[in-house]
């Protein structure tokens, strides 16, 4: 059990680090291409913050792990929303963009709606994945497109923390993203493992620990971009950054770990797919109610996660 924890933690912090090593080397190459700061947040900052739930998806999906891939997408989007999204508001109330409310937050809420019809039946086939993946291309076009007509580049483009201001070497960059792309495989190879260790020893489902454990420590990057965007009154960097992942969780990490390899959960119950949709209309209700996300409802938000995730390991 002592050594399972150490996994974890261990997991937890390569992951961390992994993904902040991919997304700065990878941003830095891009604005060498004279890629725009904007097209990078999109891009390359969605994947980057992403990346640890792809890689423990692909781990977990290749050892039969189904049910902790799927559970980290549904208990990190649940997550993002209602207790990230919720501690951002309660640090700075949160301005919403009429670009949030009319094209964002809906597109979240329908993919939310797409990913519980496709598990209706327990399973994600390929060419369900397929789908997904070309969900995330049309959808990642679509939002460059958009925002070339848009003065505000800031919105969605994660510049503060990611982006870097200054120049450095092109050896430096490479070696960023190679030896974060290593610790990212390292990270998740242990803190799956780990995970799997614990839900044994203690008798928890696989589902239970994907949609708690897994899913609280692959979203830590979002979890620390939301956080210092509200310290630095980024609003839109706050919510963007939520919305952002929840789609590309659904639509690209859940695409390609399909593609590689079919998932069929057993105990991934309709009751976590409902919270992750209601969590995603919440926030739909709450952004056209008023011009701000007030520390109250971010409040709620919290108590709405800590209430589902202590009913999930009870029941």
């Amino acid at each position: 059990m002592f050594l399972s924890t150490g996994y974890i933690i261990a997991g937890l912090v390569l992951l961390y680090a992994g993904a902040e090593g991919l997304v700065r080397g990878s941003s830095s190459l891009a604005l060498r291409m004279g890629i725009t700061r904007l097209v990078v947040g999109l891009t390359v900052v969605a994947l980057g913050t992403s990346s640890p739930e792809l890689v423990v998806g692909i781990k977990a999906a290749l050892e039969g792990g189904a049910d902790i891939a799927v559970g980290n997408v549904v208990g990190s989007n649940i997550m993002n929303v209602a207790l990230i999204l919720g501690i951002a508001a309660l640090i700075y109330p949160l301005k919403k963009t009429n670009d949030l409310i009319r094209v964002q937050i809906p597109v979240m809420i329908g993919v939310s709606v797409i990913l519980l019809m496709m598990l209706a039946d327990g399973s994600l086939d390929r060419w369900e994945g397929t789908l997904l993946v070309l969900g995330i291309i049309c959808y990642t076009v679509f939002s460059i497109a958009q925002a070339k007509t848009s003065d505000n580049t800031k919105t969605l483009g994660g510049e503060e923390p990611y982006v870097p201001k200054g120049q450095r070497s092109l050896l430096r960059d490479v070696m960023f993203v190679l030896s974060g792309g290593l610790l990212l495989v390292w990270g998740g190879n242990l803190f799956v493992t780990g995970a799997v260790a614990v839900a044994h020893v203690l008798g928890m489902s696989q589902a239970v620990i994907g949609l708690t454990i897994v899913a609280i420590g692959t979203s830590l990057p979002e979890l620390a971009t939301s956080v210092v965007a509200s310290f630095k009154k980024e609003n839109d960097i706050s919510v963007g950054n939520i919305v952002g992942s929840n789609i590309f969780n659904i639509l690209a990490i859940l695409g390609i770990v399909s593609l590689i390899s079919p998932l069929i959960t057993e105990t991934i119950r309709p009751f976590d797919l409902a919270v992750m949709l209601a969590t995603a209309v919440l926030v739909f209700v709450l952004a056209i109610s008023g011009r701000r996300l007030n520390r109250w409802e971010g409040g709620i938000l919290v108590i709405i996660y800590v209430a589902y995730v202590s009913f999930r390991v009870v029941m």
